[in-house]
């Protein structure tokens, strides 16, 4: 009897030891992306970590949400994770635009040190919006690509410039362009029909969606290194338990330094693709740096006037933190 009494109570047991949670993760980034497949591990390595009671699954390409959905579908709980460009929500508050001042920080070692500083405040931004961080990984500096070629600011006077947050468009004030707000799945297409004519993006974003078919002319000139966060619903991470919580954080932890390491390995292998196929690749564009540092000092301005207190303080320990 006594031995009957556990076998049933082992069994009782046995559904809730094997309880399987499941998460969705969308991102508005394709499969091929070093962003993707670096969320694509770090699902994997939580499930592995947990075994398998916490089951996230990926879905890329903007396929479940569009890009600039899915914070927002995150807040409001209709999916528990997800991963967006902080810079796309700087009209929320200006902590999300930070990454995104033209030659700020135009370096991986400027952009870790200007990501360590401010990592306290946007946790707080984002805890108040029933978000926790898990993790925050860079996109290659930015480059321009123009479909024509460019050696002035002056040359994008009257042209069609994609934007893809408040700095983009702004940039594209400063110059004179026309500001057309375009996701990078549609950006390929954008070009081909000649909704676009010029941007700012990453070598990455160059090569993953084979932008130098349609825009041929690329100059490096580092303008800054815009960050995608991974978060996850506040209720949703606190209705995991302990053991998993800290798995999940682990894990979170994990990827950021792989993707860090990865983003920045990669840049040099982007862009001689991007020779490689075809583009013309300047180095050098010592013009259009200057004139984008100005405009950046400029911007860096305006944000400081926005952030108040706790941008000045950010900045201040940001420009300490440099040699």
């Amino acid at each position: 009897m006594k031995r009957l009494l556990l076998a049933c109570a082992a069994a009782m047991a046995l559904p809730a030891a094997h309880a399987q949670t499941k998460w969705d993760l969308p991102s508005g980034y394709a499969a091929n992306t070093f962003q993707v497949q670096n969320l694509q591990q770090f699902a994997d390595e939580v499930a592995k970590a947990t075994g398998g009671k916490l089951k996230i699954t990926l879905h890329p390409n903007a396929s479940l949400f569009k890009a600039n959905e899915i914070k927002r579908a995150v807040q409001s709980s209709q999916t528990p994770i997800g991963e967006f460009i902080l810079s796309g929500a700087s009209n929320e508050s200006p902590v999300f635009g930070l990454d995104s001042i033209p030659f700020l920080a135009t370096s991986y070692a400027e952009a870790k040190k200007l990501n360590d500083v401010s990592r306290p405040y946007l946790e707080k931004v984002l805890a108040e919006q029933n978000l926790k961080l898990l993790y925050a990984v860079p996109w290659p500096p930015q480059g321009l690509y123009s479909i024509k070629p460019v050696t002035s600011m002056a040359d994008l006077k009257g042209t069609k410039m994609r934007a893809y947050n408040p700095a983009t468009s702004r940039i594209a004030e400063y110059v004179g362009a026309q500001p057309i707000t375009i996701q990078l799945a549609e950006l390929s297409q954008a070009l081909a029909t000649g909704t676009v004519e010029n941007f700012l993006t990453s070598s990455a974003s160059g090569v993953d969606s084979k932008l130098y078919e349609q825009a041929r002319y690329f100059y490096d000139v580092n303008a800054w290194l815009p960050r995608n966060a991974v978060v996850v619903n506040r209720k949703a991470f606190e209705a995991l338990d302990k053991p998993t919580q800290d798995a999940l954080v682990k894990a979170a932890a994990t990827a950021e330094q792989r993707g860090w390491q990865v983003s920045e390995q990669k840049d040099a292998e982007y862009i001689k693709t991007l020779a490689a196929k075809g583009m013309k690749v300047d180095a050098t564009s010592d013009a259009l740096k200057q004139e984008l540092k100005l405009i950046g000092g400029r911007m860096t301005g305006e944000w400081l006037r926005t952030a108040g207190e706790d941008g000045k303080a950010i900045i201040d320990a940001f420009r300490k933190s440099q040699p």
